[in-house]
């Protein structure tokens, strides 16, 4: 029986960060990839010559981490570039577009141009949302707790932490709409919000999404030149430069417990790795029930009897990737050039944006196994900032990912029309034949996450807890990281902080490790 001190299951972003921590600190470490490649959903994948990128390619709340520095990616070969717009927001009710700018004087000098009703709003909210922000990103550099909470508070903070709290509570809808009386305002902070945690606007516990523009002013947003997968590819370098090992195709089945905590896994071909520790970088659910052996303690079947409770998750993203003879020029670029100067509109992502009773429809139309008419839908061609996605082609590449996709479409994916329909959509929105443009394309549909991306029902988790539930450790497993089952821990898009190019929960997981190992941060 092979191991090592530690074993991390699963190679995306945050488990292959903690690793890098671990590793770096003196532990055995090796993660384990059911996938014949790392990364996860952040990685870049190769097809019809390109790179694509599984998910989207901006980096923000990464880039307000210590990680890169601390684990050298420099070193390791990532360079981010920084487009000069962080997004675009068109409506298909054919609204103004709304052009989101890094600096937050350069915004509101945008916003005076397109939306001068909102100038004052945005004003306002940038004063009562910056610290928020702030306060926000800082909870998330070190595993939550409600002693570093209330110490923040008393350095100064009371009024960011009482805010924090009171919009933890509530949803994001009723906090933009405190700010802003156009909805086109409050959409984009929803969509890269609540939309994408498959949540209603209205949702309670939604509130802090609100802080998506703040965040924006903060954090500058970049690319891994290569695709978001060289982000990925350096954490493993510099995991392996301090002794790590990683092995991919290797699928765990089984924990292995004995005399009531975790000595290993076992995987899906039958070899089994020892370990005193194991890192569950993936899906909790799994985890709880299907990987936790008969010989665990009391306390971890009861918590494996909770997750049973619960409903599985569903995937409801698709994107399609295409490769581009050339890149397109947007109707809508004249008008913005003449509002904002010359501007490169191709290369941040644009959202195309349905209105907030199209929204709620849309939830619904999900429920049923539909796709509305109108869906949420991102845009980027990130060949046109990094050339290098066109891997040397001369091609471009074009990326659209689209809400609400149900894994359970109504008569199935296999012969559904609706990944052409989004593709003549996007086309809808460029200057000439946009189809015309389009040399090879595929679709990533939930059912196909599935089948190649070992993900259950094509569903992404996400942590959707509240602030207030990760001060007061509830779940405990989600929020510190620790399971009643000693020597497992978890990590990943399902705890705290949650989904996104963050890796914060990497990081943390292998602070709360190191510190049970050894008394002492990794």
């Amino acid at each position: 029986m092979g191991g090592a001190d530690v074993i991390v299951a699963g190679g995306g972003h945050n488990g292959l960060i903690c690793a890098a921590y671990l590793a770096r600190s003196g532990i055995d470490t090796l993660v384990v990839e059911a996938q014949n490649h790392v990364g996860g959903c952040a990685a870049t994948v190769e097809d019809f010559g390109v790179r694509f990128n599984v998910c989207n390619c901006d980096h923000t709340l990464i880039r307000a981490m210590p990680i890169a520095d601390e684990l050298d990616l420099a070193g390791h070969g990532l360079e981010y570039l920084e487009p000069e717009v962080a997004g675009i927001s068109l409506f298909h009710d054919g609204a103004e577009p709304l052009v989101f700018f890094h600096e937050a004087e350069r915004m509101l000098d945008g916003l005076a141009r397109s939306h001068p009703s909102q100038v004052d709003a945005y004003r306002r909210y940038l004063k009562d949302a910056m610290p928020v922000a702030e306060l926000a990103l800082e909870m998330a550099r070190t595993p939550p707790s409600a002693g570093r909470f209330l110490a923040r508070a008393a350095r100064g903070g009371a009024r960011a932490a009482r805010r924090l709290m009171a919009w933890s509570r509530t949803s994001a809808l009723a906090v933009l709409s405190e700010y802003f009386d156009d909805w086109h305002l409050a959409m984009p902070a929803i969509t890269t919000g609540p939309t994408v945690w498959g949540m209603r606007p209205d949702a309670p516990g939604t509130g802090l999404a609100a802080v998506a523009y703040a965040n924006r002013h903060l954090v500058r947003l970049g690319r891994p030149r290569g695709g978001s997968g060289a982000l990925t590819e350096a954490v493993r370098a510099s995991f392996e430069a301090a002794g790590g090992r990683v092995r991919c195709g290797a699928s765990v089945q089984r924990l292995l417990v004995r005399d009531g905590r975790v000595a290993g896994v076992r995987l899906a071909d039958g070899d089994e790795l020892a370990a005193a520790t194991v890192v569950a970088a993936c899906d909790p659910r799994p985890v709880m029930v299907e990987w936790l052996d008969g010989d665990a303690p009391t306390a971890a079947r009861r918590m494996a009897r909770r997750w049973r409770q619960r409903r599985p998750g569903e995937g409801y993203e698709s994107k399609i990737d295409a490769v581009l003879s050339a890149p397109p020029r947007y109707r809508t670029a004249e008008r913005l050039e003449s509002l904002h100067g010359a501007l490169d509109i191709c290369s941040p992502t644009m959202l195309v944006l349905p209105d907030l009773k199209e929204l709620i429809e849309a939830h619904e139309l999900r429920a049923e196994g539909r796709v509305a008419s109108r869906p949420t839908m991102y845009a980027n061609v990130p060949s046109v900032l990094d050339p290098d996605m066109g891997n040397g082609t001369g091609r471009h590449v074009l990326s659209i990912e689209v809400l609400y996709t149900p894994y359970s479409l109504a008569g199935g994916w296999e012969k559904s029309s609706e990944p052409r329909r989004w593709l003549e959509m996007w086309a809808s929105l460029v200057e000439g034949d946009g189809l015309g443009g389009v040399v090879d394309w595929r679709a990533m549909t939930p059912d196909r996450y599935e089948r190649e991306m070992a993900m259950a029902r094509g569903h992404t988790p996400s942590y959707s807890g509240s602030r207030l539930q990760a001060l007061i450790g509830r779940p405990r497993e989600l929020t510190r990281y620790r399971t009643p089952l000693p020597g497992l821990y978890l990590c990943g898009a399902g705890t705290f902080p949650g989904a996104g190019v963050f890796g914060a929960s990497g990081r943390n997981a292998a602070d709360a490790v190191a510190r049970d190992r050894h008394g002492s941060a990794a």
